[in-house]
Formats: C-alpha cells, sequence, structure tokens
C-alpha cells in the first residue's frame, strides 16, 4: 500500500469509528533502503522481513547531524557537506513554522529514505514576518495562551495524526530557545507570562499523546544560558514530558566575537542541566565563524572536547548561511578538520528507520 492511500484509509477508518479516533497506518520499510524514492513520492515497499528495532544512537556512540538552509527541500547542500568531510549525516534537522507550514509526510520520507533521523524544529510563529519592523517575538497571534487555551489545537492535531499515521520515529523540537527574547514563544516576549511555556508544551505533547503519536521524540532545546536569559529549571516541561535536551551553541555569534571554545560555550549549560534532569543531550546548532581565521582550531577542540561530556549523544552542524555564514563545505581546510575529528569511531553510527532515538 502506498503511504497517500494509508494515510487516507487511516482519515476514512478514522471517521467511521467516530470523533477522535486514530488508525496508526505503519507502511514505512523497517529495514535500510537505497537509491532515490520512486517518481510517483509513495513509499517503496520492503523486500525484506522487518528488522527488530535498535537503539539509536547506541550506547557509547555519538551521532553526527546536520541542518541546512533548504532541509528536505533540496538535498543538494546535504551531498556537498558529505563529499567535503567524508561524513554522510545520519540526521537531518529542518524547520517548519505553524503559519506557512502543513504535514507533508513526503519531507519524512524524502529524509529516511536518505537514512537520515528527521528531526523538526516545529515552530508556533509566522516567519515570513522575521525582519520586519519591530521585533520578531512580537507576534501576538502567537501568544503562549492562545496555545494553552486551544486556538491551535486544530493545527496540532493534524500534525499529529500525521505524524502517527507516518509511522517511524520523528524527533520534534517544539519552540526552542525558549530562554532567549528572540522568538513569540519565549517568555521574555510577546507578553507571556511565567510559566506558560510548560503550560503550552504539555498542552500541545498531551494531543500528540491522544492522537497515538507514540513514534514521537520529544527535544526540549534551549541555547545555551548567557547573561539576562531566562532560567532554564523554571521552563522545563519535567522528564515525564521530554525524552532529549538540544542546545544553541556557537563561536562567532553577536557578543562572542573573541575566541570561545565548545566546552567554555557548553560547560555550564551542561552543569546547569544536570541540577534538575540527566536526559540525553543533542547539541541541536552549533557551528564556528572563520571572521580571525580560528575555525579550524575550533573544530579541532570540539572533537577532542565531546568526549569529555558523556551526556551527548548527538550533535547538529548548523551548515547555514544565516546571519554568518556557517557552512564548511566549501571550506577545504575546516572540512578536512571536521573529516579527521568524525573518521573516530564513536562517531561510526548510521540511522535506518528501524532505529528507535534512544532515552
Amino acid at each position: 500500500m502506498s503511504r497517500r492511500a494509508a494515510v487516507a484509509l487511516a482519515a476514512i477508518l478514522a471517521a467511521l469509528l467516530g470523533v477522535g479516533a486514530v488508525l496508526v497506518v505503519r507502511t514505512r520499510p523497517s529495514g535500510p533502503v537505497s537509491g532515490p524514492p520512486p517518481a510517483d513520492g509513495t513509499s517503496r515497499p520492503s523486500s525484506s522481513p522487518p528488522a527488530p528495532p535498535v537503539p539509536f544512537p547506541p550506547t557509547g556512540k555519538v551521532f553526527l547531524g546536520l541542518q541546512t538552509n533548504l532541509g528536505p527541500y533540496d538535498f543538494s547542500a546535504v551531498d556537498a557537506f558529505a563529499a567535503a568531510t567524508r561524513r554522510r549525516p545520519s540526521v537531518l534537522q529542518f524547520s517548519q513554522g505553524w503559519a506557512a507550514d502543513r504535514f507533508d509526510a513526503g519531507l519524512l520520507d524524502a529524509t529516511a529514505d536518505r537514512n537520515m533521523l528527521p528531526i523538526i524544529s516545529w515552530e508556533p510563529w509566522d516567519y515570513t514576518q522575521r525582519g520586519r519592523a519591530g521585533s520578531s517575538g512580537e507576534q501576538p497571534a502567537y501568544r503562549l495562551a492562545r496555545i494553552i487555551n486551544g486556538d491551535y489545537d486544530d493545527y496540532i492535531r493534524s500534525w499529529a495524526t500525521g505524524i502517527a499515521a507516518w509511522g517511524s520515529p520523528v524527533v520534534l523540537r517544539f519552540a526552542h530557545e525558549m530562554n532567549g527574547f528572540w522568538y513569540p514563544w519565549c517568555e521574555q516576549s510577546n507578553d507571556n507570562r511565567p510559566g506558560d511555556y510548560v503550560k503550552a508544551w504539555r498542552h500541545v505533547h498531551d494531543l500528540f499523546a491522544a492522537a497515538g503519536a507514540d513514534n514521537v521524540t520529544w527535544l526540549w532545546s534551549p541555547n545555551v544560558t548567557y547573561p539576562g536569559a531566562s532560567s532554564l529549571k523554571g521552563l522545563y516541561p519535567g522528564d515525564s514530558y521530554v525524552d532529549w535536551i538540544g542546545l544553541s551553541g556557537y563561536y562567532g555569534t553577536a557578543g562572542r566575537e573573541a575566541y570561545i571554545s565548545f566546552d567554555q560555550i557548553f560547560r555550564q549549560t551542561f552543569s546547569d542541566l544536570k541540577t534538575f534532569t540527566h536526559k540525553p543531550v543533542v547539541i541541536t546548532e552549533t557551528a564556528a565563524t572563520d571572521a580571525a581565521g580560528q575555525r579550524v582550531r575550533w573544530i579541532n577542540q570540539m572533537f577532542s572536547q565531546l568526549p569529555n561530556h558523556p551526556e551527548v549523544i548527538g550533535v547538529i552542524w548548523f551548515e547555514t548561511d544565516k546571519e554568518i555564514d556557517w557552512r564548511i563545505a566549501s571550506a577545504p581546510s575546516a572540512a578536512a578538520a571536521f573529516a579527521k575529528g568524525a573518521a573516530n569511531a564513536r562517531y561510526d553510527t548510521a540511522w535506518t528507520p528501524n532505529g528507535v532515538p534512544r532515552t
């Protein structure tokens, strides 16, 4: 059965069973696949018995992932990175905004068909307004209270039922960097109130649970702490609502022009997290500028310092041109440094559709 037919069948049967009933149809092959997806956009049938689920990443391993400007809409940047670093990423992270993006199983198919686990940065805002007059964080239509009060429940359920029907693992990075001020879901912006973020997170999570979307891994992803940031503990939804912790941290962003190593960027936040949770950590966004000619040094130090943090199970390189050009595929010395570090056996871990995120 094609994925489109499966999803249509799920919708029909759900209607016959009654409002709120959910049928999860799992048609994705559970073993590795190869080659491009079929031209008609349907999922490729499995030619072998289903493989048993395996933890991803395995104990003692750290996965390497990627975020690009176009994500699963165009894999050219992924291919260029893989060729330059001699390391094909096992995870692809990409953004979807509530105002513009509807659930599209084709994006998940395209990602999984390349043996990459999809991580969706799911953003409750209108990203087309970024950079216009006023702060990007001021969008009253996306105030946390509106999420809590159910104004977006139909939209949330459309994603929950879609992901449940898709069936394979998906990581949902909902409303990231909430401890800052630059997004409408930050408690420091948009007339949000203390406690609203946790209430909104739990509300969204509960709608997914009601839809039977048990294939979702929940990734709570703050920015690394900085002077003026909101307290992480007060924004944490609780261990029963979170599977992975994610962190964003860079060398070279505004205010961090002086050289600062990977360990210096993340160390304090690692320590803060341990006071209230011991969930696995993924570096969900990181990269280094070469403005001062220090990028190769920084990448070398990142790989040498990562083993000091056994709680880290994955690193996602921000291979984008956004505010700063972080890309290394076209920078031979930086790509070579990444290739050298990634060649260590601890990063030799691939994802296949039977890989279940390790929690």
